[in-house]
């Protein structure tokens, strides 16, 4: 199963890192402000990483390479495939809005460096070790900073890429802290070897807990949980929209893939002490972000919150997975939280989608008031909008209420009736925001006649397909949920 040097396993991140390059240097040659060219290689780009990772999960492609510091699983093909989808479903909708703001007049950094952003998240998706990691956290990283800056004549995305980056890089400082003092506490670097080592009794337990600390802390950046939410208001109303939802989508499927790894896969064998920490950051998130969203009237900012709340439910989903720290992992309880994750990216791609379709030259369609009398404008983003919404607020049948639903059931099989209590009360609260923004688009008198269009005959198929998935997915739910569990099974050792 091992083998130090089997490049053939990390094909779509070879495939990647070299189409990537290709791309970076054609643009260097062509002056089309438009940068077309440069689109379709990018798009090209991401269709033949997704063939790569789908033949090769087809294949049942699995093993570890270059000394355990790759992993070839099913769960990484999985997501590896839905995180290159998301990138381009991303830059379709964007395209036009980065077109009008000089975003890509100059250059097309923006494509080259939505493709490192995504091979920093296949590094993270597949790391066997703690070093590849971090590897991958700071490969994409770096790039979303980048990324947030690209208009450096917009004094709020310069300011928002600044504290993105002064917290991100004190959050990477305290996870490579927190791994520093499990490499110390196990004398391993391997997320297998660290689990043998707990397992056997081996590890010194006092620094053992305090690096898992520090390694929640750093996971919690990465899935916005509260307390550790800071930037992400500021970063989604102050980057451009494009880049916000390539921060919002995408990244939260690496995310939460190292937090299994490290957590499930690494550390399952002192989850009595890592449990307890994820139960804080559920209600924190739960709490914080479904109640100050509320307060909010730019709509990306409430956005943002809204993101804290539903990776409340994440956190619920994982924690679920030990019961009372004895039994074994529950793979259905980890599924859960997969199958939160995916609608929730689904759902942010089709909300900011409207976003960047209804914001057009000299506006930005930022504030909730901007909504009002959508329907009467464009039906087709009304009605989008409307099944997202009611999707995030969990209103059946669509996907959104089967994955609160899913994850619930996980909470009150692990016990924990109280919490599945307070999780649906603090959604309660999160559906008042959501039904104002129905109320706004649908009740309200517009505050101006400008005929709103829906974009090119490609950006109108994909938010028809995106809106026609989030109602699918409600109304038939079984074939992706249970694809979560079984790639979840497949994947882990716990």
């Amino acid at each position: 199963m091992q083998n130090l040097f089997d490049f053939a396993l990390a094909t779509p991140e070879i495939v990647l890192l070299v189409l990537t390059g290709a791309v970076l240097l054609i643009d260097a040659f062509g002056n089309e402000p438009s940068r077309r060219m440069t689109f379709m290689l990018t798009m090209g780009t991401l269709l033949v990483v997704i063939l790569v990772s789908w033949g090769q999960w087809g294949e049942a492609t699995q093993g570890r390479t270059f000394s355990s510091l790759y992993v070839a699983d099913s769960l990484g093909h999985f997501l590896k495939i839905l995180s290159a989808i998301a990138v381009g479903v991303t830059l379709i909708y964007g395209r036009a809005y980065a077109e009008k703001r000089d975003m890509v007049a100059r250059g097309g950094e923006m494509y080259s460096l939505a493709l490192l952003t995504l091979l920093g998240e296949f590094v993270m998706i597949s790391a066997g070790s703690m070093l590849t990691v971090y590897l991958g956290v700071e490969l994409m990283s770096f790039a979303l900073y980048g990324l947030v800056a690209l208009r450096r004549d917009h004094l709020a995305s310069v300011e928002a890429a600044m504290k993105y980056y002064v917290l991100g890089c004190l959050a990477s400082g305290i996870l490579l802290y927190g791994m520093s003092m499990i490499y110390g506490a196990t004398g391993q670097l391997g997320l297998v070897e660290i689990a043998q080592v707990i397992r056997d009794g081996g590890a010194d337990r006092m620094p053992l807990v305090f690096g898992v600390v520090f390694i929640v802390s750093g996971l919690a950046f990465k899935l916005t949980a509260a307390p550790f939410h800071m930037w992400t208001p500021d970063v989604y109303q102050g980057a451009p929209t494009t880049v916000t939802l390539l921060v919002g989508t995408a990244p939260k499927f690496a995310a939460f893939v190292i937090t299994l790894r490290l957590l499930i896969e690494a550390l399952h064998g002192i989850a009595v002490d890592w449990q307890p920490m994820l139960l804080i950051l559920a209600v924190l998130s739960l709490a914080i972000g479904n109640i100050v969203a509320i307060a909010q009237t730019n709509f990306k900012r409430m956005l943002a919150y809204s993101t804290i709340g539903q990776m409340g439910f994440v956190f619920l989903g994982l924690l679920s997975g030990v019961y009372e720290g004895q039994a074994g992992a529950s793979a259905a309880a980890y599924g859960s939280s997969l199958f939160y994750v995916v609608i929730y990216v689904l759902t942010t791609l089709s909300t900011f989608g409207l976003i960047l379709l209804l914001s057009r030259q000299g506006f930005e369609c930022e504030e909730i008031s901007d909504l009002k009398g959508l329907n009467r404008r464009n039906p087709l983003l009304a009605g989008v909008l409307l099944l997202s919404m009611f999707s995030l607020a969990g209103i059946p049948p669509l996907s959104g209420f089967y994955a609160k639903l899913v994850v619930l059931q996980a909470v009150v099989g692990a016990g924990h009736v109280w919490l599945a209590v307070f999780a649906v009360m603090c959604s309660l609260i999160g559906a008042f925001y959501y039904l104002r923004v129905v109320k706004m688009a649908y009740f309200d008198e517009p505050e101006d006649s400008v005929t709103l269009g829906s974009g090119t005959l490609a950006t109108r198929g994909v938010m028809s397909i995106n809106g026609l998935l989030v109602i699918g997915l409600g109304i038939l739910p079984g074939g992706l949920m249970s694809l979560c569990v079984d790639v979840i099974r497949q994947s882990l050792n716990f």
